[in-house]
């Protein structure tokens, strides 16, 4: 099992680089830096000359594997969200109950993140934390329509129609599967940057994980 979850690749929209950089070990330094270097600094901050000088390379190989920092970004947020589609599927494709299975849809995408060491070169934990801070700043641009018909956001839009499924199977007559959904997983967002940043607008915490709020909230709203 082990062997095979290490031959897993996650997709990514093939727009978000100009080459793709899991074909290559400089492409590979490229995206485990930027995950340290946008942690560390925020991504406001970051540019692909301090990247360059950080991982001893010109600037100029940085851009022949990404148009520009947004598009880095947008690869980023998109392999996130291609590795928690990957632990979803696995965990939840063998649940027969639809409750038991929605439960464990939320817990997946609602639990702390832990380091995956299927992709050594990407540190989930540093990239959940730069997804709850910086997520937002992918699509609140003037080119969010046209980004969004190319594709750039597929793959959370069918995390959310995973979930809206699962809502629609245990309850078919809830008027408001894909809200409920994309509540979950935007908030679920939202709930974590309060525990950082906000703690007290928030019930969650270091104790009380956002995945006691999404359930509770879930299975009242749908009332089964």
């Amino acid at each position: 099992m082990k062997h095979l979850l290490q031959t897993i690749k996650i997709e990514v929209n093939n727009k978000t680089f100009v080459k793709d950089p899991e074909s290559s070990a400089l492409g590979k330094r490229i995206v485990e830096h930027s995950i340290l270097m946008i942690h560390e600094l925020g991504f406001d901050s970051f540019t692909f000359k301090k990247l360059g000088d950080r991982i001893g390379s010109n600037e100029s190989s940085i851009y022949r594997y990404f148009e520009n920092k947004h598009k880095l970004l947008l690869y980023l947020t998109s392999w996130y969200w291609g590795w928690l589609e990957y632990q979803f599927v696995f965990a939840t494709n063998s649940i027969a109950d639809p409750a038991d299975k929605l439960r464990k849809a939320i817990e997946v995408v609602s639990k702390p993140v832990v380091l995956d060491a299927s992709f050594s070169h990407i540190n989930e934990v540093l990239l959940n934390d730069i997804i709850v801070n910086e997520y937002s700043k992918s699509y609140l641009t003037k080119e969010v329509d046209t980004e969004n018909k190319e594709g750039y956001f597929e793959v959370y839009k069918r995390l959310v129609l995973r979930i809206s499924e699962m809502i629609r199977e245990l309850c078919p007559e809830y008027p408001f599967p894909s809200s409920l959904a994309s509540t979950v997983l935007e908030g679920t967002l939202h709930q974590y940057f309060l525990v950082q940043h906000f703690p007290s607008l928030t019930d969650c915490s270091d104790g009380v994980p956002p995945t006691d709020y999404f359930t509770d909230l879930v299975f009242n709203s749908i009332d089964t």
